[in-house]
């Protein structure tokens, strides 16, 4: 923070606005910059010889126009622009993050094989009971984690994804191995819910919080379903634009 700071409670304007301008100004300058904790309200509060309450509703209102938002149990931090992931015919992670200007990297947080219940036998097309290989991501954009994301190949068309995801983090590589060499989105299935534990500890976020959760079906050039994914991205920093 600025070491000079002056409150005038002269001039008609109330000490809480005068807060909450001076703290927009911060952060315009670039003293706080997006993803970076504020000072606690108690820091904040002794700076201006305030009571929180001030403070508090000063933070409110630059949460309310989208510049603070708050993390229950771990601060107040500055917002950082939601980032436009389209949904379409073919949507690619790291093309749309890249083409933002924005830096894309990834990990494997997990992997296994499974046999396909009803409903992932439904999405890929499958007997019940069908071997697959699952493999569970972590995507993050200029350092901050965004999404996680499970998602489910035909084990015996697609043996080796998962050491071609580990090798490559690419699921057009790990397609591409089982003969799909172009493949598109056939559908897209939108909705929120509360945030898993450990999902809530990968993304950084606290429990309880809302995610957006995309369930996706990619086809070949056959139209075959060949994967499946369950996605589940953090609802502040991430902005669903749906193409037609």
């Amino acid at each position: 923070m600025t070491k000079q700071v002056k409150i005038d409670r002269g001039t008609g304007v109330s000490v809480w606005r005068q807060i909450s301008e001076w703290l927009r100004a911060e952060i315009a300058s670039g003293a706080f910059v997006a993803g970076e904790r504020l000072p606690t309200e108690t820091d904040i509060a002794e700076r201006f010889s305030v009571n929180r309450h001030t403070v508090r509703r000063a933070i409110a209102a630059l949460t309310a126009d989208g510049i603070l938002r708050a993390d229950q149990g771990r601060g107040t931090f500055v917002a950082s622009t939601p980032i436009n992931y389209p949904i379409r015919k073919r949507t690619r992670f790291s093309e749309i993050i890249s083409s933002q200007d924005r830096t894309p990297s990834g990990r494997t947080i997990g992997s296994g094989q499974d046999e396909a219940d009803a409903l992932l036998a439904l999405r890929l097309d499958v007997p019940p009971g069908t071997q697959l290989l699952r493999i569970e991501t972590l995507r993050v954009v200029d350092g901050a984690p965004v999404l996680v994301a499970t998602s489910w190949f035909e084990a015996e068309r697609f043996r080796d994804a998962v050491g071609v995801y580990e090798a490559t983090h690419s699921f057009t590589e790990v397609l591409k191995s089982g003969g799909v060499h172009d493949y598109e989105r056939k559908e897209s299935r939108i909705s929120a819910e509360l945030v898993e534990p450990q999902d809530a500890l990968h993304l950084g976020i606290a429990s309880g919080q809302p995610v957006l959760v995309v369930e996706s079906v990619n086809v070949d050039q056959d139209g075959r379903p060949v994967q499946y994914t369950s996605t589940r991205m953090v609802a502040e920093r991430m902005q669903l634009v749906i193409e037609s």
